[in-house]
């Protein structure tokens, strides 16, 4: 296979192989679906995975695709014998062009492997103790090249991480099998058919996957959220009159004001005010005439009031359930958490259904935004629901607030009790009950490193972005939300280099007007005050759609009406989003950014547009800041082709990395068919990055560059030596970017920016970067997103 094939296809391996372990039951079929994938992606003969067993000195065969299958648990050797045990002895990769003819060759007749000449074997490590062995063979004799053993290895670090897993999975599986044998015996002992054997005392550990929500782990006791129990829908029989039941309806939302109110400012005082912004969104539900109206429409119809709010906040429910865009479609959450406050005080349900005594993790088949106001945050260790939406206000909330949760099904939860033992990993998704030793063993030596860590990044958090030779790096943040202020602060930003202003459109029925928008940025104004803030206009389009806003049927939404094109057109859009930004202006340090420019003819009319509204809003009685920086985002190779011609007519370059990887390979980024193409590491994009740099140096004016590409440390270097210092990145990424700019230099970074330019594939340069990054204690990224 030529190696860019190699180096792709082993990528596209990478992303499915830790699935793999979903659907196999074991240790041995989650290592044969390895090696049956691995073999047939990378177009070898033979792959196969030893292990060492607990003496550290025997390799067994565990898996094989290509060789005989017989032979599986029956072929052993010692570390010292064999290829395979010389992988483990130099701790490190052999590979040899014609294996049989090797000193080391030991042959096993049950093998049958004397048909294949080629071997390439590499360790698999267990907190840097070899575990096992991956080999690929071939038929024909050939040598590997340093691509495909760097593919290889890239493979076989994500393989050693699931043998870990697999094991644990394996050991919780027999004990459960334990458990379930004492209780058989137990039972047959009842009933007089066998001799009484000790009783476990202790319930069986066990483990589920589910979704990764927040951040983080935990260990500890559990408390069950319960609801209050759920109630019959009433007959017309039992409801009262009409009037009784629209009394007792509007009594209850009053109540339900009053506690909304109260859970506003609950959370203002202990998150912040924007956290607490979803409640006064609450507030505006029960304060909706259209919403009280239907609820007495069907009062009028003799449904009596729980039954009418139950069937209201379901239709609303399902109005948001079927919507396309994804924020909407989360706001079902709310919907339920109203309609349930509502439904308590009618009921008379209104104290809390859980009060925390001690620190514990949260159990719950729904966990909703008023559960984390109401609850002592302090003593939530963390959180598992059993169902959610990872972007919905309540695990929104939980990342705030730092609290690890998982959503997983809520039939595997419903045996949990207060009497059990759980660890939630919010960074997996894994959550295990009553955990072995072992396992609390590895989860609490993660939390110690995992300790460290954070206490060296928060060391430096409040430190410049220094390099060694005394090159400052600006490192912003990109937001989206109002939430997003305190996050950034707390990692350090110096800034917003990329404020997303979608997210006020989706979350309404129509577009806002200036006034509305104004108080949005207002309030991120001056969160970040004095710091500037990079405010990007309406990118609608491609793969972000308003469910009001009527968008023709594209065959390539990418390549077609979006962004600034769509903006442009619409002009009456656009000029409502600049006035409400002037309007805001003076609160802060406001950057405008036009995403998508590909000619001069754009920025002049944007200028031009620009002008005439400010002139409006200044007529119309409203300050506005003396200066406004204009700037535009380079993510087509067009404007790069121009770069030097832009410049000159804007105040600064933004390379939004993400749509410039996508049009420069033609390779959409939603796409999972053509992953393999989208690759921040091609050529082509960095000399497109250098290019705009240049362009921007010449001028003596800013290139920032933001972008998932830029999260990753050592990618960070690699851009500063492509001669961009400002980088805009998801805030809990910056405190280790920082930390890698801190330890380098920017002459030896433009050294290996210099080498990497130098190279036509990017396997090479993956290669390159990982041997630079080995030797900074920095990983590459596989893959961005």
């Amino acid at each position: 296979m030529h190696e860019d094939n190699f180096e792709s296809v082993g990528l596209r391996t990478l992303e499915d192989i830790s699935s793999l372990i979903l659907h196999s039951h074991d240790l041995r079929e989650t290592l044969q679906n390895i090696v049956n994938l691995v073999a047939k992606r990378i177009g070898t003969d033979v792959c196969s995975i030893y292990l060492l067993e607990k003496d550290g000195e025997t390799l067994t065969l565990y898996a094989t695709k290509g060789l005989s299958r017989s032979a599986v648990g029956k072929v052993r050797m010692n570390t010292s014998e064999g290829l395979t045990g010389l992988v483990v002895e130099r701790k490190g990769v052999v590979a040899i062009e014609d294996a049989p003819s090797h000193p080391r060759y030991k042959y096993f007749r049950e093998t049958r492997e004397e048909r294949f000449h080629s071997f390439l074997g590499l360790p698999l490590f267990e907190h840097k103790s070899p575990t096992g062995v991956i080999i690929v063979q071939t038929r024909e004799p050939r040598s590997f090249s340093p691509g495909e053993i760097s593919a290889l290895t890239t493979i076989s670090n994500q393989i050693s991480s699931i043998v870990i897993n697999a094991r644990l999975l394996d050991s919780i599986r027999v004990k459960e099998e334990e458990r379930d044998f004492f209780q058989r015996e137990l039972l047959r002992m009842k009933s007089g058919e066998a001799t009484p054997y000790p009783a476990r005392k202790e319930k069986g550990p066990r483990m589920m996957r589910g979704i990764a929500a927040s951040p983080g782990f935990s260990i500890g006791g559990v408390s069950v959220l319960e609801r209050s129990a759920s109630t019959p829908s009433l007959s017309p029989k039992q409801a009262g009159s009409r009037q009784e039941e629209k009394k007792l309806f509007f009594l209850a939302v009053e109540k339900a004001k009053i506690q909304t109110l109260y859970l506003e400012k609950r959370v203002a005082r202990t998150l912040s005010k924007e956290d607490a912004a979803i409640f006064h969104t609450h507030l505006m539900i029960l304060e909706d005439r259209g919403f009280t109206a239907k609820v007495q429409e069907l009062i009028d119809q003799d449904f009596g009031a729980v039954r009418a709010v139950e069937d209201v906040v379901e239709s609303y429910v399902d109005a948001f359930y079927r919507m396309d865009d994804p924020y909407l479609r989360e706001r079902s959450a709310d919907m339920k958490d109203i309609g349930r406050r509502i439904i308590d005080c009618l009921l008379g349900n209104e104290r809390p259904a859980l009060e925390l005594r001690d620190k514990r993790i949260i159990v719950a088949k729904e966990i909703l935004p008023s559960d984390l106001a109401i609850l002592d945050h302090e003593k939530i260790l963390g959180i598992v629901s059993g169902s959610g939406d990872i972007n919905s206000h309540a695990f929104i909330m939980a990342k705030s607030l730092g609290i690890p949760a998982v959503i997983a099904p809520w039939e595997n939860l419903r045996t949990v009790s207060r009497k059990d033992e759980i660890i939630v990993d919010g960074n997996t998704g894994c959550v295990y009950i009553n955990p072995d030793s072992k396992v609390k063993g590895e989860y609490e030596r993660l939390q110690a490193d995992f300790s460290r860590k954070q206490r060296e990044l928060s060391e430096i958090r409040d430190l410049p972005a220094l390099t060694t030779d005394g090159t400052s790096v600006v490192l912003l943040a990109n937001i989206a939300l109002l939430n997003d202020i305190k996050v950034a602060l707390a990692n350090g930003a110096e800034g917003v280099g990329l404020y997303r202003t979608e997210f006020p459109y989706m979350a309404r029925d129509s577009f806002p007007d200036r006034n509305d928008l104004a108080r949005v940025y207002r309030k991120i104004l001056e969160g970040f005050s004095p710091l500037p803030v990079t405010i990007r206009t309406l990118d609608i389009g491609g793969d972000k759609n308003l469910p009001y806003f009527p968008h023709p049927e594209e065959e390539n939404p990418f390549m077609g009406w979006r962004s600034i094109r769509l903006s442009l057109e619409k002009e009456e859009i656009l000029r409502e989003q600049l006035a409400g930004i002037l309007m805001a202006s003076t609160y802060g340090c406001v950057r405008l950014l036009f995403p998508l420019v590909s000619s001069l003819e754009e920025v002049e009319q944007l200028k031009k547009i620009l002008a005439d509204t400010k002139q409006e809003v200044i007529k119309a009685g409203n300050p506005v800041a003396d200066e406004l920086q204009f700037g535009i985002m380079i993510e087509v190779p067009a404007a790069v082709q121009i770069a030097d011609f832009l410049i000159r007519e804007v105040d600064f370059f933004s390379i939004g990395t993400n749509d410039l990887i996508q049009y420069t390979l033609a390779a959409d980024r939603n796409n999972s068919k053509i992953k393999q193409y989208y690759d921040p590491y091609h050529p082509a994009v960095l000399h497109y990055i250098s290019q705009v740099a240049d362009s921007a140096a010449r001028a003596g004016k800013r290139a920032s560059l933001c972008g998932e590409m830029a999260s990753n440390p050592l990618n960070s270097i690699l851009l500063l030596g492509l001669g961009i210092t400002e980088l805009s990145i998801s805030a809990p990424a910056i405190p280790a970017v920082k930390k890698a700019l801190r330890s380098i230099s920017r002459k030896e970074a433009k050294i290996f920016a210099d080498s990497i330019l130098n190279l036509g594939s990017s396997v090479e340069i993956r290669r390159q970067m990982e041997i630079f990054g080995n030797s900074h204690g920095l990983s590459v990224t596989a893959r961005q997103s």
